[in-house]
């Protein structure tokens, strides 16, 4: 998966020590060095971007967003390299001076929060699709994607790794105002704002969505296709063989949550997400 390329160092000194810190917020390494030039990147009217923080179901959604766009089969995306057709802006591969010379339209995906993101992106220059997803799931996933890793071989808890989540001490900064910042951008004409759980709760008005806003022509035949094609994805990303199982599904935290990791989850949750609207579904 695309995430595969971050680094995150595995004991408390190490991730004290190689994370990159750029205005308050924790990025990977990678990151350091080159965040004027990102806020700099030239951004295109026929540009899709993907944002998403790390483990929201980016995987999935490029191949959902590449098959309405492209009206690519879904086989053929199972063969094909989808991270080579969406490079990620901030990795150091394939780079931003390769990214820049790409032919349009291009899709792009970031985990940068809305504030470091191309300056012509808030001017609403191109699309952007962001998706959040439930923070339960996703700290578990994130978890696992750490545990499963070699070159990251993470030795700790779940229980320390859901603190520091809690805490804002992982990749990316907080999660709680990654994605604040897009909900409070979700009513801009060039952002499209979705949410993980409703891929596998009502998938027929997502796959509606993307095509309106990406401006895709469909008829009622054409939108069932699409919408079935694009439930074999979900089916293929969420059941195979190589991922933990039921990785995708909503509602993995409850297989590891304790009664008090979620109280405790709970009540950081109301603190830092209080005066938002923003609500997830954490079971279907």
């Amino acid at each position: 998966m695309a995430e595969s390329e971050a680094e995150t160092p595995s004991t408390p000194g190490e991730f004290e020590s190689k994370y990159f810190e750029f205005h308050g917020v924790r990025l990977p390494p990678f990151c350091r060095g080159k965040m004027e030039e990102i806020a700099n990147f030239p951004v295109r009217p026929s540009d899709v971007w993907i944002v998403t923080y790390p483990k929201s179901g980016t995987s999935l959604l490029q191949e959902v967003v590449y098959l309405v766009s492209q009206g690519a089969d879904p086989d053929e995306i199972g063969l094909m390299n989808i991270d080579e057709q969406l490079p990620v802006l901030e990795y150091p591969q394939p780079g931003l001076d390769i990214i820049k010379e790409l032919t349009s339209p291009r899709l792009v995906k970031s985990h940068l929060p809305y504030r470091f993101l191309p300056s012509d992106l808030h001017s609403g220059d191109s699309k952007v699709i962001y998706m959040a997803r439930n923070p339960k799931d996703l700290v578990v996933s994130y978890y696992q994607f750490h545990r499963s890793l070699r070159t990251m071989s993470y030795r700790g808890t779940f229980q320390e790794f859901c603190r520091r989540f809690m805490n804002d001490k992982l990749g990316y900064g907080s999660w709680f105002e990654h994605v604040q910042e897009f909900w409070e951008h979700r009513t801009d004409a060039n952002v499209l704002f979705l949410k993980y759980e409703d891929m596998h709760r009502d998938l027929v008005t997502m796959v509606e969505q993307l095509a309106r806003f990406l401006g895709v022509p469909c008829d009622k035949a054409q939108l069932e296709a699409l919408t079935e094609h694009c439930h074999q994805l979900v089916d293929q990303c969420c059941n195979a063989e190589a991922l933990p199982v039921g990785r995708g599904r909503v509602g993995l935290w409850k297989d590891i949550f304790t009664v008090s990791m979620n109280e405790k989850f709970d009540l950081v949750y109301k603190q830092k997400m209080g005066k938002c609207d923003l609500t997830f579904d954490f079971y279907l």
